[in-house]
């Protein structure tokens, strides 16, 4: 999942509404009820010896001096890059010219150079280095960055200049990329509140500051119960059951933290889940699970729940400015989706063969556990012991002897071929380029025919203090060719895996490689970009179709190719047996109906707070009782439960907006046939279609016309419902999209 650094030089056109990045985000001075709102004064003068403000220098067209920046210049940095931008802003508001694409869309775009670099290296210590002084920053400067940017949209001058060009008739002599562009930026003005009364947009963008602080605390709250919370195994006997890797992840966190014990076990899901998997001990897993899934919800001052109430109230009433009925119709209009209704209709087809399948899936746990003598029921923190023993009893799969093939540096260098192999790309590392931390590694990138530069990809692989939890994208600088001047991308790809020793090959799990690959797909998304404009550039497209790209390169993980290459045992240096290969695709719809349940839970559950509208709703109680109304199976937990919700409630990123990622599990599944309909994975005539009509185009086409380009019609839920083994419905009524109603939005 990316978390594309939002651009206020940019003026909102990530097609992200109100998104500031991805936690970056404050506690207000404002109250709840406030119907004023400061806005931020463009008089702060440029400090002088900033590493934060220095224009990137040096290679491949300049890179952050991440090495040279220190906490202290961040506040005065931002102050600058806004300042500097709203003087730009200004310039093109009061230009006495007729309005005209050049004097204003591309204008626009040229502006605040300054202040996106400066909030690309805020973001990347905000998400990777967040310490106590990182915090206090945030929570400063949260509501200046949200009155900041309510002040470019809410620019009456600035606005009817956008309007002039979007409806001139002389828009049609533009290319279509460029009116493609005047349409994106009118749609998100006019989103942003552009056409409201100075009175409305007075409380907008005073909503949008009390938002900008609750996201920030939420998101703190979040890291704090991650960071303060692990479960220490005191003795030897509580590592029972778990492999070797495991046990030495174990004792390195331990020692890492100082810690007189046989282990620890951290409060995120690379640690967490693995323990869950392997285990014998129940006691401890019951205590591991409930340390996971109660974060943000444990009381005291980092209880998030009061803070969801908050955000959801003001999202509704923000919603009602805007002229919609709930958040989730905002949030919706401007996707392929189109409404609420539509993204609740694909959820509910494939909730009820979900359900079904966890049904059988407990069944055979249980009898399992009685077999072996066991007198309990099945519950949460059993759910993956259990399912990993049938996995191994069913097809004499253990995932423990697959990780053993999984070296994480094996499976980098598999990305690399495979996208050579789709993309035509090279990955040379290079050591002159700053680093934010040791454990960050850059590699250029280059055309493999022309030898032409195309970006460069740092990874950040290691899990740490101040480090939120999960995987992503960051594009630090977009592709662009505004001025006929080539600029390359830079991207970055960022996980928590546990870091054993230096001299021993970290291993990880099929899921682990599955996600590498799938935030991989994101940065092949922004690498493969070929735009003019950076507003539309790489994955600035709507939020249910950028995941498409990253969940179809994850097919590419167990072809032969990848496999039989990179998948070697870190001590022998054999390849994968095809007999385990063999049982592994055996195995391949094992356990889904766990894996789509408790990711639909969260997806209905998000999408149903954001329905409720303005009521005032107690969290924990909504989510309690509405999984009770869709019949959740007692042994399996939300995903994400509502108060660690972060891609919900740390921005506005994902809120109302979960279930894209099913959503684009179906457009990919079906994409994906396109190659098993040809020559297979690596046909290079279908290779070549997806790289130029849906990798390379960013948001210069519609996405529904894009993927209609490629595959010739709308996808279908068939082969979604096919890859996880669940009965497939009357084709005819099985489409995610309609050619009436393409849409449009971001991820």
């Amino acid at each position: 999942m990316p978390k594309p650094l939002f651009s206020p030089g940019r003026l909102l056109l990530a097609n992200t509404l109100f998104t500031f990045s991805f936690a970056t985000t404050v506690n207000p001075t404002s109250s709840f009820a406030q119907t004023t709102a400061p806005t931020f004064s463009a008089t702060a003068t440029r400090p002088e010896n900033n590493a934060v403000l220095a224009p990137w220098a040096g290679s491949y067209g300049g890179v952050p001096a991440f090495d040279k920046i220190e906490v202290a210049q961040f506040k005065p940095a931002l102050e600058a890059a806004m300042a500097e931008n709203l003087k730009e802003i200004q310039a093109i508001a009061s230009n006495s010219q007729a309005s005209t694409f050049e004097n204003t869309i591309a204008a626009l775009e040229r502006a605040g150079k300054t202040l996106d670099q400066v909030r690309t290296v805020y973001g990347v210590w905000t998400g990777t280095m967040s310490s106590p002084e990182v915090q206090l920053v945030e929570r400063e400067m949260a509501p200046k960055m949200a009155a900041f940017s309510d002040q470019i949209t809410q620019n009456e001058p600035l606005f009817r200049r956008i309007e002039a060009v979007y409806n001139s008739p002389d828009k049609k002599k533009l290319t279509p990329e460029q009116q493609r562009l005047a349409f994106v930026y009118y749609n998100n003005f006019v989103r942003a509140g552009a056409k409201l009364d100075a009175k409305a947009k007075m409380r907008l963008s005073a909503i949008n500051q009390e938002l900008a602080g609750l996201f920030t605390r939420f998101s703190q709250n979040v890291l704090a119960d991650e960071t303060d919370s692990v479960l220490v195994l005191k003795a030897p006997a509580d590592l029972g059951g778990l492999p070797t890797s495991l046990r030495e992840d174990a004792a390195n966190a331990a020692t890492a933290r100082k810690l007189s014990a046989a282990g620890v076990i951290t409060n995120t899901r690379s640690s967490i889940d693995p323990f869950l998997t392997y285990s014998d001990q129940r006691k401890l897993r019951e205590k591991a699970w409930r340390m996971f899934v109660n974060r943000g919800d444990n009381g005291g001052a980092h209880d998030n729940n009061a803070l969801i109430t908050q955000i959801l109230q003001l999202r509704a009433e923000r919603a009602k400015l805007l002229g919609y009925a709930t958040h989730a119709h905002l949030r919706l209009d401007n996707t392929m989706a189109k409404t609420p209704e539509k993204a609740m209709a694909l959820m509910e087809e494939v909730w009820t063969p979900a359900v079904a399948r966890v049904k059988e899936e407990v069944a055979d746990m249980q009898a399992l556990a009685k077999k072996e003598g066991a007198t309990f029921k099945i519950e949460p923190w059993d759910y993956r012991y259990y399912a990993e023993k049938v996995r191994k009893e069913r097809y004499d799969l253990d995932q423990n002897e697959v990780k053993q093939y999984l070296q994480l540096d094996k499976m980098r260098e598999g990305m690399f071929w495979v996208a050579g192999e789709l993309f035509n790309f090279t990955f040379s590392p290079v050591t002159n380029v700053p680093v934010y931390h040791p454990d960050v590694k850059v590699w250029e990138v280059k055309d493999k025919t022309s030898g032409k530069p195309v970006g460069l990809w740092y990874f950040d692989p290691y899990a740490r203090t101040g480090k939120r939890s999960g995987a992503w994208m960051n594009a630090y600088r977009k592709q662009e060719r505004i001025d006929g001047k080539p600029v390359t991308t830079i991207v970055s790809n960022n996980s928590n895996f546990v870091k054993g020793k230096d001299s021993v090959p970290t291993l990880i799990s099929w899921t682990d490689a599955t996600t590498l690959f799938h935030e991989f797909g994101h940065a092949l998304h922004g690498l493969s970009s070929n735009v003019t404009y950076p507003t539309l550039s790489g994955t600035s497209v709507v939020r249910d179709y950028v995941e498409f790209p990253s969940q179809v390169l994850e097919n590419w993980l167990s072809t032969p190719q990848v496999l039989q290459r990179f998948a070697v045992h870190y001590q022998t240096g054999k390849p994968i047996p095809q007999a385990l290969v063999d049982r592994i695709e055996k195995a391949a719809t094992f356990n889904q109906g766990f894996e789509t349940t408790e990711f639909l839970a969260s997806a209905l559950i998000d999408m149903k707070l954001h329905l409720a509208g303005d009521q005032k709703i107690d969290p924990d109680k909504f989510e309690r009782e509405t999984l009770a109304q869709l019949g959740m199976p007692s042994e399996i937990v939300m995903r994400h439960r509502t108060p660690q919700f972060s891609h919900v409630f740390s921005s506005d990123g994902y809120s109302a907006g979960y279930y894209s990622y099913l959503w684009s599990v179906v457009i990919a599944a079906d994409a994906y046939g396109a190659f098993t309909e040809a020559g297979g994975p690596y046909d290079k005539a279908v290779g070549k279609r997806l790289t130029q009509q849906i990798f390379s185009v960013g948001n210069t086409v519609d996405p529904a016309e894009a993927y209609r380009s490629f595959r010739g019609r709308d996808p279908k839920t068939e082969a979604l419902m096919r890859e996880r083994g669940f009965p497939v419905k009357d084709a005819k009524a099985s489409k995610t999209t309609d050619k009436k109603a393409p849409g449009k939005k971001k991820g």
